[in-house]
């Protein structure tokens, strides 16, 4: 058990789209992100996915509507549920999700990362 500073972690990277562990518990993964642009439309067939806001403010794409969450808001996105994330600006997110989750589902993309770092 240790403290987790967690502006301190995201001054460790700079790339976006690409999800760093900070911790685990329960077999969820904590995981940051800096994310700007579109990412690309997939879902997840077995997995809860939630999204909270650290800085800045990110668009949920969804087939049917949007929604926009801003810093200190998070959402939960179910499983099965289509969606693309999307940040005007660059945006910080902290990600809370199955440590068996692939990061684009079953969608295969550039931005797509096999296997997140330990930061």
């Amino acid at each position: 058990m240790k403290v987790i500073d967690i502006e301190e972690k995201f001054s460790l990277f700079t790339q976006h789209w690409t999800p760093k562990i900070i911790s685990e518990l329960n077999g969820q993964q904590v995981k940051l992100a800096k994310v700007k642009g579109e990412f690309v439309w997939h879902d997840h067939t077995n997995e809860d996915e939630l999204f909270l806001v650290i800085k800045g403010e990110l668009r949920l794409e969804f087939r049917d509507r949007s929604e926009s969450v801003k810093q200190g808001q998070m959402i939960v996105v179910p499983k099965g549920v289509e969606h693309k994330p999307v940040a005007e600006e660059e945006c910080w997110i902290m990600l809370i999700e199955p440590a068996s989750i692939a990061h684009t589902g079953d969608v295969q993309h550039e931005l797509t990362v096999e296997n997140s770092a330990w930061i």
